[in-house]
């Protein structure tokens, strides 16, 4: 692992300014380590032969990705309730109240209907049971407090940075008897999710990519998408990017409350509105999940963002279907 410096500076040179860093939250002591990942090309999806295979991972292709930071852990209570309590931005949550403050208005989560830890606890456990849309506004607060872009990996990031520069099912091989050393899952995880980083890193110095939480991603899931960008190959920097609905979008890498199949680098997690089955309020809330309890997430930083994701927001309102 290199040595981490506060405070990256954005505009650093070429050669510091893939350098790893911590970035601290202004006005608090909360800080969080961004990992450089390389540019590269890599095989999406996985082969037909991968043990426990879902069809929606082919067919495989090969992608583009550019250079990015990547958190090195998920992102916690600590850091998120920065985010969710702070008084300083409006808790806009319709369109109409979206509009009147602004087209690029920054809105921050409206209290939960419970206790939104679920028990669990809080500073150092990862954020659970957000909704996509909070999700995608929490790294717009973020660009906000720090002046760097922040947002969510897009799908094809997330698996290439999972994969360290590996072809098999999990970045430390094929073996499932070791995934104990890498993540939290359903046979050791006790049936809660746990502290981030408490477990072996990728080769690329990433916890907890494997298990712990699903981590959202850019992506709208669709099941057909691979096969609309395995051609012309290789396909530079593929995003299915979000619409107005609610449901679903992509969650990766499995959770403290799934098997080894659904922790490999290719398997994909399609949200649904069961995730917010046991929500009494109508409209339901955009901010908040009452049954997914094993999603979080964690947030990237493009060295160069590509045109379609510079100054993308989610378009979810209490409206939306």
């Amino acid at each position: 692992m290199w040595p981490l410096a506060i405070g990256a500076s954005a505009t650093a040179s070429p050669a510091d300014s893939m350098a790893p860093y911590v970035e601290a939250l202004p006005g608090s002591h909360v800080t969080f380590e961004m990992v450089p990942v390389p540019g590269g090309t890599f095989r999406m999806g996985s082969p037909p032969g991968e043990r426990g295979r879902s069809e929606d991972e082919g067919p495989r292709h090969d992608v583009t990705v550019r250079p990015f930071w990547m958190g090195a852990r998920e992102v916690t209570w600590d850091e998120y309730d920065r985010f969710w309590l702070d008084e300083g931005v409006a808790q806009a949550s319709t369109a109409v109240d979206i509009k009147a403050a602004g087209v690029d208005a920054l809105t921050r989560p409206t209290p939960p209907y419970a206790d939104e830890s679920f028990g669990f606890g809080k500073g150092r456990q990862p954020v659970i049971s957000v909704t996509h849309h909070a999700a995608m506004e929490y790294p717009r607060w973020l660009s906000r407090k720090t002046g760097k872009a922040y947002r969510l990996p897009t799908e094809a990031e997330w698996e290439y940075a999972c994969r360290a520069g590996t072809s098999t099912a999990y970045s430390f091989g094929d073996d499932r008897l070791a995934l104990g050393e890498y993540a939290w899952f359903g046979l050791n995880a006790l049936e809660q999710p746990h502290p981030v980083g408490g477990k072996k890193p990728s080769p690329w110095g990433l916890y907890d990519m494997h298990g712990n939480v699903a981590e959202w991603v850019l992506d709208r899931y669709d099941k057909e998408y691979y096969a609309t960008v395995a051609a012309p190959s290789p396909a530079l920097a593929p995003v299915l990017l979000p619409g107005r609905e609610r449901f679903p979008h992509v969650a990766r890498g499995g959770s403290w409350d799934h098997d080894p199949p659904q922790l490999r680098c290719a398997a994909r997690l399609a949200s649904s509105p069961e995730w917010i089955r046991r929500d009494p309020q109508s409209p339901q809330s955009i901010w908040w999940l009452t049954d997914a309890t094993f999603v979080g997430f964690r947030v990237v930083r493009a060295r160069e963002e590509q045109k379609e994701l510079v100054g993308l927001r989610s378009r979810v309102t209490k409206e939306s279907p």
